[in-house]
């Protein structure tokens, strides 16, 4: 009997509810995983659309028994929707007076992660991993080699975190693993016949490059943003004996660094630190200090939903301030930002960027300061459990930029 009473129940439920509505604003239970959901949709060929500005950037989704079971488990807070409360909130939102938008989404995002981590160097601390893991969205680890064998292809979205494309080991020095991977790096630059790292890590910056403008999305944070963008410019120079002028000086006026910043993504204008110096270039305006927590905070740009899609993808969230972080590369500096770039969060006290857009060729770059959005001071070395952080508006950004290949999108107007 009570067999038979569930079953009339279930059947009853799926016969009215036509779409699952997962909320993003203050009622959600679990943001980050919330993203996993639909990135599970997607996956799963289940019909789905961003709202973007509705109720902090809520997904709608057609409704199916195994995607409410996913909430379930999850815990993920949905609410089921009837036809017509789901066609009455499209409606709602594609009025002209409102700045909000429907976004279809398409296909899942093939995620590859540029990390030197493997079976013996467990890079634990990168944000990204630490946020694919607990929303449960795969991914695939690659580093230097398989990007100069041209294995970029085989994915749409990379990310780069804490890396040193220009090559020297010892900036990267404050990772415990720093020296094991130098190690690492210099076998695989000689197996691949290169004479320098600077050289090996200037093609595989090359490459990067070249997957964005060949239509890839490309997402960085801390150092990893900072120094591609050098290497760029420095096209495989040896920045190892760069003086308190920011040239090099050792080869008597032969070797002086000649920077083309047309070469660059998001940076121009920027001069190098020494070489003794923890920081790289005074494209990073902020601390290096693990050991304290920034009392400051940035603010999300608001952009028009309807006009501007990419950067309210990019911007969707249920808080518009947030907490600042520390990183090797803690901010840009918004002297050096090229025009082109387009700022998305900012700290105006500080006259920092924190977060910046731009597009190369067919492709897309987001560039993200920071290492952790949720790091606490002084245990920057261990990943942070993010069952403690599940509504982090920081981290959100992160998976904003996961999901954004799968959107369809316009290039902004404003």
């Amino acid at each position: 009997m009570k067999t038979t009473l569930l079953l009339i129940v279930l059947t009853a439920r799926v016969a009215w509810a036509n779409s699952i509505l997962i909320p993003m604003d203050e009622f959600q239970t679990n943001h980050l995983k919330a993203y996993g959901i639909a990135y599970f949709a997607l996956r799963e060929n289940i019909e789905i659309d961003w709202l973007l500005n509705y109720r902090g950037g809520s997904f709608l989704i057609a409704y199916t028994p195994k995607l409410e079971n996913e909430c379930r488990v999850r815990a993920v807070f949905y609410e089921a929707l009837t036809a017509a409360a789901a066609n009455k909130i499209r409606n709602e939102i594609l009025s002209p007076a409102l700045n909000m938008n429907v976004v279809r989404m398409e296909t899942a995002p093939r995620i590859a992660v540029y990390s030197p981590k493997n079976e013996l160097i467990l890079d634990e601390t990168d944000a990204v991993i630490t946020v694919l893991d607990y929303a449960e969205i795969p991914y695939t680890i690659l580093y230097d080699e398989e990007v100069l064998k041209d294995e970029l292809a085989k994915y749409d979205w990379l990310h780069l975190h804490h890396e040193d494309f220009t090559g020297q080991p010892d900036r990267i020095r404050w990772r415990e693993s720093a020296k094991f991977e130098a190690e690492l790096q210099q076998i695989t630059m000689q197996r691949l016949g290169y004479k320098s790292l600077p050289a090996m890590k200037f093609d595989v910056a090359q490459k990067i490059k070249a997957f964005c403008a060949g239509g890839g999305y490309l997402f960085a944070m801390c150092s990893g943003a900072e120094t591609i963008d050098i290497a760029l410019a420095a096209e495989g120079m040896d920045l190892t004996n760069v003086n308190d002028s920011g040239e090099d000086d050792s080869g008597g006026g032969e070797n002086r660094l000649h920077l083309d910043y047309s070469k660059s993504l998001a940076f121009e204008n920027f001069t190098l630190e020494p070489s003794y110096s923890r920081r790289f270039s005074d494209i990073n305006i902020g601390r290096v200090n693990f050991n304290e927590r920034p009392k400051g905070f940035f603010t999300l740009f608001d952009f028009s939903a309807k006009y501007d899609i990419i950067p309210s993808i990019l911007n969707q969230n249920h808080e518009r301030v947030i907490h600042e972080f520390h990183g090797l590369t803690t901010a840009f500096n918004k002297d050096v930002v090229k025009p082109s770039s387009l700022i998305l969060g900012e700290n105006k006290n500080q006259n920092n960027a924190r977060y910046i857009y731009g597009e190369l060729g067919r492709g897309h770059w987001t560039f993200y300061s920071g290492h952790d959005p949720e790091g606490s001071p002084g245990r920057w070395r261990e990943p942070t459990d993010l069952n403690q952080f599940p509504n982090s508006p920081g981290y959100r950004l992160i998976l904003n930029n996961v999901l954004f290949p799968s959107a369809q999108k316009k290039k902004q107007k404003t």
